[in-house]
């Protein structure tokens, strides 16, 4: 029997996130493209970003307990591979309606993939250590906040928007060829032994007995319903409507986002050292707060290009402390544990896309980008106080 596989296989699973990452931001500058196809508003379109978030949220009811019992990296593979049919099968879209139910499709599959890559992580590292082996693991999706919007703005500009999803697709497939391969026998061998202890929906009932837990899936619903739904996707929408930038150019625009969170992946334990964990999500809430100000308030799109650079390192000083007690947050039966934390965080964002957009419909972009600065911060600090405090 081959030697089960150890930490050297992260550059693979960083690619499989990276996939992933690229699907949930390159809509971001082709919002307007799809809308105008569809003759809808962008408050309108932005029910595909809901539709995806929903069902990646949704799947982790199935995602965790399958991935505990029939092996975190099998399931991921097979995962990839869907997405990308999926990702791919989004050209077909004849209507907004036939999208959105492409987009949920693609979220199932989505959802299983870097969840279960953040429990396998849990698994094979030490807590004490893991804050700056899931900042490695980060850098496929720090790459795709950094290459998925310019890039869909480039092709979509050029060539359509569907283009983008079939690019995405290939991409997707290829990404999952070399951890196959270095996964080799193992790829379809189930793990030997019984199911671990708190699997299936136990799972999920330990987590929300415990006061921690609750707590931790409460601000993670919160952090999706502020940051991943309300605030990020719609920069892109903001610099081509109210800066009349190309989506190409829009897509340059918050590329600087990936700057910033590929600074973190390297920072990471240095901060965490510095900061500790209650001193990084407060850090870095009330640095998120003053740069969304600074959005709604921006005489130029340079100045939003130049903030998302500072975005990106303080989203995932804020994000990054929570994903990882997310992995400790049910050891016994850690792929469950970290999806129940995506599905609460995507549970947020699918709220957040709805509600910002309707906000933004109505008042604009900064009155959006002003309501989740004062939002974050509150949520910064109840987090510190109450989740991060010894004892909690």
């Amino acid at each position: 029997m081959s030697r089960p596989p150890g930490i050297e296989i992260l550059p693979w699973l960083a690619m499989a996130g990276f996939a992933s990452g690229c699907g949930m931001r390159m809509l971001d500058p082709l919002l307007p493209m799809v809308g105008a196809e569809f003759g809808v508003s962008i408050a309108a379109v932005s029910v595909v970003i809901a539709t995806f978030s929903i069902a990646y949220g949704a799947g982790q009811i199935v995602v965790g307990p399958v991935g505990d019992r029939h092996g975190k990296l099998r399931v991921i593979c097979l995962a990839v591979v869907l997405y990308a049919i999926l990702t791919a099968a989004t050209v077909l879209a004849s209507s907004l309606s036939l999208m959105a139910a492409l987009r949920a499709l693609t979220g199932l599959a989505a959802g299983a993939i870097i969840p279960l890559a953040l429990a396998w992580i849990g698994d094979t590292v030490a807590y004490e250590n893991r804050q700056a082996v899931l900042g490695r693991f980060l850098t496929g999706m720090v790459m795709a906040q950094l290459l998925a919007g310019p890039a869909a703005g480039v092709v979509g500009e050029f060539f359509g928007w569907r283009a983008a999803f079939v690019l995405l697709g290939v991409l997707s497939f290829g990404c999952v060829v070399p951890l196959a391969l270095r996964l080799g026998p193992d790829l379809w061998r189930r793990p030997e032994g019984p199911s671990p202890r708190g699997f299936g929906l136990s799972g999920f009932l330990n987590i929300l007995r415990r006061k921690a837990g609750r707590r931790l899936l409460l601000a993670a619903t919160l952090d999706g319903f502020l940051l991943f739904g309300g605030a990020f996707p719609f920069i892109g929408a903001f610099l081509i409507e109210d800066f009349h930038l190309s989506p190409a150019e829009a897509g340059l625009g918050v590329a600087g986002f990936g700057v910033g969170a590929f600074a973190y992946t390297r920072a990471a334990p240095w901060l965490v050292a510095r900061l500790g964990e209650g001193g990084l999500v407060l850090a870095g809430g009330l640095l998120l707060a003053a740069i969304m100000l600074g959005f709604a308030v921006a005489p130029h799109w340079g100045v939003v290009a130049a903030l998302q650079v500072i975005a990106g390192l303080a989203f995932f000083m804020f994000h990054g402390v929570l994903q990882a007690r997310a992995t400790e947050a049910l050891p016994e039966a850690r792929a469950t544990a970290v999806s129940a934390f995506a599905m609460a965080l995507f549970f947020g964002q699918s709220l957040g896309s709805l509600l910002f957009g309707a906000v933004i419909g109505r008042a604009g972009y900064p009155a959006g980008f002003i309501l989740a600065a004062v939002l974050v911060a509150a949520l910064s600090v109840w987090i510190k106080a109450r989740l991060l405090r010894p004892g909690a």
